[in-house]
């Protein structure tokens, strides 16, 4: 088949499911994973030949976009931070509000050396990595429930050459951390069952439902057993950082400022959206 036949394929075939703009987006990582071209590359060869395996590679992924399945999973990688980072069906798709609050950190982060720092509910891996990056000098930590999560998280730091000590535990049953730290962060899980009918089908149906959901009783549980931990095992003038559910800021605040924590700040994300709190041990 011919390059622009199957990118008049992939239009016809999506225009349903996604804008123009995202379906063009979509051809050209697949034409850059699987042909090893770029954009620019592709305009100057329009009649372009693939070959049957070749073809094959970009029909097989067509069907599976059809289902809306990630993009993500299909080339098996996406981009964070400017770096490279392993996903599949085990761990969420890195976003770009988790970049924000990254930078965030890196705003925060005391003027010493060796920090320690430690991720909770690491999944790729995403959030370790890339502060070991921009932190060469300090102990990074990460700890996931999920087995899975932690291979992946452990080949992304392995590809992305930093060193990030991963644990295998279920935060829920910890009892305390062995050391104290600077930083303590998480993303976790926060999307109540009730909220699923708000969420695209490329998500619900594929990311790790693990990563995702709480029960609507209790929807603050992975915060409030973090928050405990944190409290305890913070060094002094240490910060504790949470992605978060919009929808319960206010209550998320309120909880931090009853265990102790101070100047507990609520920061937008790119979108306008509530979208990460950052609180104060002193």
């Amino acid at each position: 088949m011919r390059i622009n036949s199957i990118k008049r394929l992939f239009h016809d075939k999506l225009k349903s499911y996604y804008p123009e703009q995202e379906i063009n987006s979509f051809f050209h990582l697949l034409a850059e994973n699987y042909l090893n071209k770029s954009r620019l590359k592709l305009a100057l060869e329009p009649e372009l030949n693939l070959d049957q395996k070749e073809s094959n590679l970009f029909l097989t992924a067509l069907s599976k976009l059809e289902k809306e399945y990630p993009i993500q999973y299909i080339i098996g990688h996406t981009e964070f931070m400017g770096m490279k980072f392993r996903v599949n069906e085990d761990v969420l798709i890195p976003r770009p509000e988790t970049e924000e609050l990254i930078h965030w950190i890196l705003e925060s982060a005391p003027q010493k050396t060796m920090l320690s720092i430690i991720d909770i509910g690491t999944g790729s891996g995403c959030i370790p990595i890339t502060l070991a990056k921009q932190l060469p000098d300090t102990r990074i930590e990460a700890m996931d429930i999920s087995k899975e999560a932690l291979q992946i998280a452990s080949e992304n730091a392995s590809k992305n050459e930093v060193i990030v000590n991963f644990t295998h535990c279920d935060i829920l049953q910890l009892k305390s951390f062995s050391r104290p730290y600077d930083i303590i962060v998480s993303n976790p899980p926060y999307v109540r069952k009730s909220e699923k009918t708000e969420m695209k089908n490329n998500v619900l149906k594929y990311e790790p439902d693990l990563a995702l959901f709480v029960e609507d009783e209790d929807p603050l549980i992975f915060y409030r057993k973090i928050g405990e931990l944190a409290i305890k095992s913070l060094n002094k003038s240490g910060y504790l950082f949470f992605e978060i559910n919009q929808y319960m800021a206010e209550e998320l605040i309120k909880l931090l400022k009853g265990m102790g924590f101070e100047s507990v700040e609520l920061k937008k994300d790119i979108f306008g959206t509530d979208r990460m709190i950052r609180a104060l041990k002193n």
